[in-house]
Formats: C-alpha cells, sequence, structure tokens
C-alpha cells in the first residue's frame, strides 16, 4: 500500500478500481469523466447519487460504508482521459475546517488496498478534487490531487462543463391586507426597514475575459478563459513603475518564480536568467531607472508550454539596491495579449509599504486545464528573487 502527497502518482495493477473518501462526517462523492481539453461530453458524464452510473464509471452508497466511485478502465470510453473523483460535506455550507478526509483506492474485485491519500491542510473549501484515476501511455494510474473549491460540489461541476442549473426562484407571496384599524386602538408601532443583503467580500468571486478587459483589485481573480475555452496561447505579463514625485530613479526587478503542486519553487525567470522552461517563459531583460512610458520590464509566457508539473506562476517584483516602495508611483502589472496588443487585465497598486518586494499577481492551473490570475498586492521584505520564494509560496 502506497501513502500519498499531492500530486503524486501509482500505477494501477487491477483492471477495476473503487476509490471511497472517508471522513469523521457524511460526504458526498462524485465522478466526472474527462476527455483531453479536461471537460465532461455531456451532463452524462457527472456520475453522483442522482446519476450512479455512466460508461466504466459507477457510483455506491450504502450501509455505514463511505461513498464510493467504482471505475472499470477496460470500459472507459477511448476518448476519455481521466475520472476525478470528488467529495464534499453533505451537510449545506459545511467547510472541511477540521475535517481529515482520506481516499482509500482499493482493487475492486479482491478489496485490496493500493493506496491511501489525506489532503493536508483543509479550511474554508466546501468541496474538493480528491483524486484522478488517468490515462498514460496505455497505462491506468492514479494521481493524488487535493485541490479544494470553496463554492461546493456545483463548482467543480461547473469547472469542468457540467450544466449546473440554478433553483427556481419561488413565486412571491401577495401582501397579507391590512386589518381596518379602529378609531381607539393605539397606533401601530413603524415597523423596521427591511434588511439590507450584505455587500459581497472584496476580491469575492471571479470572472473571465468574455466581456473584454478585466481591471482587477486587491484578491480579485480572473479566470483567463474566453469563449469557454482555455486562453492557451502566448501571454505577456508587463510589469511598470516610476519614481515618486521629484525622486531620483528607481531600479526594480520584475521576476516570476515557477511552483510545483507541493508549492515547492521549481525555477525563477528575471534579469539574471531571461528563459526558463524549455523556454516557456522569457524575460525582456534588466530596467534600470524606471524612467519612460510603457511597461518597464515584459515577462511572455507560453501557457500551452508550461510542463505539467508546474502549476503556480508568481510575478514579484523587488528592489536589489533597497529603494522602497514609498519610493515608487504608478505600480502596476498589466497582463497583454502578444499577437493583437490588446490589454487583457490590469492590476494598479493604490497602496505602498516601506518594503523592498511585492507579490504583484499569481496564476494557479486549474485541474480543468485553465489558468486564474489573482492580483495580490502583498508587500514583503526581499531584496532579490531568492528572498521572494517563500513568501511566494505562501500566497499561492
Amino acid at each position: 500500500m502506497t501513502a500519498m502527497t499531492p500530486g503524486s502518482n501509482v500505477p494501477l495493477p487491477a483492471a477495476r478500481v473503487s476509490v471511497d473518501v472517508a471522513a469523521p462526517v457524511r460526504l458526498d462523492v462524485s465522478g466526472l469523466l474527462l476527455t483531453a481539453d479536461g471537460k465532461v461530453r455531456s451532463d452524462a458524464d457527472f456520475i453522483f447519487y442522482n446519476q450512479p452510473s455512466g460508461p466504466g464509471v459507477a457510483y455506491r452508497s450504502g450501509g455505514g460504508a463511505p461513498d464510493a466511485i467504482t471505475v472499470d478502465t477496460a470500459a472507459v470510453p477511448p476518448d476519455i482521459e481521466k475520472i476525478v473523483v470528488t467529495a464534499s460535506p453533505d451537510a449545506a455550507g459545511q467547510t472541511f475546517q477540521g475535517i481529515e478526509p482520506t481516499a482509500t483506492i482499493r482493487d475492486a474485485d479482491g478489496g485490496a488496498v493500493l493506496a491511501t491519500f489525506t489532503p493536508p491542510s483543509l479550511g474554508s473549501e466546501t468541496a474538493l478534487v480528491v483524486v484522478e484515476i488517468y490515462r498514460r501511455n496505455g497505462q491506468w494510474k492514479a494521481r493524488a490531487v487535493g485541490q479544494g473549491y470553496a463554492n461546493g460540489l456545483a463548482g467543480i461541476a461547473t469547472d469542468f462543463g457540467v450544466t449546473v442549473e440554478e433553483p427556481a426562484q419561488p413565486a412571491a407571496a401577495p401582501a397579507p391586507q391590512q386589518p381596518v384599524s379602529q378609531p381607539s386602538a393605539a397606533p401601530p408601532m413603524p415597523s423596521a426597514p427591511p434588511a439590507q443583503p450584505a455587500p459581497p467580500a472584496p476580491g469575492a468571486g471571479k470572472v473571465n475575459l468574455d466581456k473584454g478587459r478585466v481591471s482587477l483589485r486587491k484578491n480579485e481573480t480572473v479566470s483567463l478563459v474566453k469563449g469557454g475555452a482555455p486562453l492557451l496561447s502566448r501571454v505577456q505579463m508587463g510589469l511598470g513603475w516610476e519614481p515618486a514625485y521629484r525622486g531620483k530613479d528607481i531600479d526594480l526587478d520584475a521576476s516570476v518564480i515557477a511552483y510545483g503542486p507541493q508549492r515547492n519553487a521549481v525555477d525563477a525567470c528575471y534579469f539574471g536568467k531571461l528563459s526558463i522552461l524549455n523556454g516557456a517563459i522569457k524575460h525582456s531583460g534588466d530596467n534600470l531607472t524606471g524612467e519612460g512610458g510603457g511597461d518597464d520590464e515584459v515577462i511572455t509566457v507560453d501557457l500551452g508550454r508550461v510542463p505539467q508539473e508546474v502549476t503556480g506562476l508568481v510575478f514579484t517584483v523587488n528592489s536589489f539596491s533597497g529603494q522602497k516602495f514609498t519610493e515608487v508611483a504608478k505600480a502596476y502589472c498589466r497582463l497583454i495579449d502578444p499577437v493583437t496588443g490588446e490589454e487583457l487585465v490590469r492590476f494598479d497598486l493604490t497602496s505602498a509599504e516601506p518594503q523592498t518586494g511585492v507579490l504583484m499577481a499569481k496564476f494557479v492551473r486549474q485541474y480543468s486545464g485553465e489558468w486564474d490570475m489573482t492580483a495580490l498586492g502583498d508587500f514583503v521584505k526581499a531584496r532579490t528573487v531568492k528572498n521572494m520564494m517563500g513568501p511566494g509560496a505562501k500566497a499561492l
């Protein structure tokens, strides 16, 4: 038996395997059949308690045993490349805070345990992609995932292309008739004003690029999807800044740090290393003054060529000379289509702290194949890209 860690994989010696997910509370477990583009072919590829069977995949629940998804690899259609197994607490609104789910992968016929996986560090997530059963060069394998979602099972299903219908809103009940006041009766007390819905938390939710240019605020997220398809072409991240009013030249360095699934730093692209990941990420070179209009430094990312083992990119700016960001004006980052020159996403840094580094933005690869960009704007004490690696990992 193998105890798996996030991102690890094991070969499957059995043709039929089951994955059950156990926790101290009742969990709903489901499976999604995904093609090479990371999407279901139709809603029929979403296997759960209301739709318990599909081609080569079945849902099981019964007795005191945890829910399970069984995969008969010999019966899985050839255009299906992976089956993801998800879990969410059965109680509405419950998170995984204080709940430690464990997935057990078994030989479905003999019952032998092949591997187990307990995702680490769960908190506000209300749903989880636990493991995936996938096909690679004719061999079936299992991979530990552990990616959480804050918007429940519906968020997972939507990301993988399942149509999720909004619940119908009940018709408003007619207002009750007011009784006729009697002259001797005391005047009624004024009713309290209706409660107003709480405003959404800053940075809540995410949008895509369908409606054109997106302007982000701190902690807001945009999905790099346009027309329902991941944006897999080359993009450029332009970073710019100016000296504060009447300030001297400001020498800042832009960089991007690539991380693996366990937040491990894989490589960094900066003025001292202008190309990484076999050319998938390239840097334009160092700007020593910050003077002049337009982007001061540009980092080009070919999202389609970024290796699968890289799951996160953190874009940073630091001051090697020790100048603080209180000496900087108009710092920003913007995502550009290098073919058309169109600005897709922009984040303007609206505050400054007397620090030598700032985490500007992060890209996170979703298991559905798309990338999300989140504005950060977090200041740190770091004068080199090496010193930015730890804070960058914490931001993912």
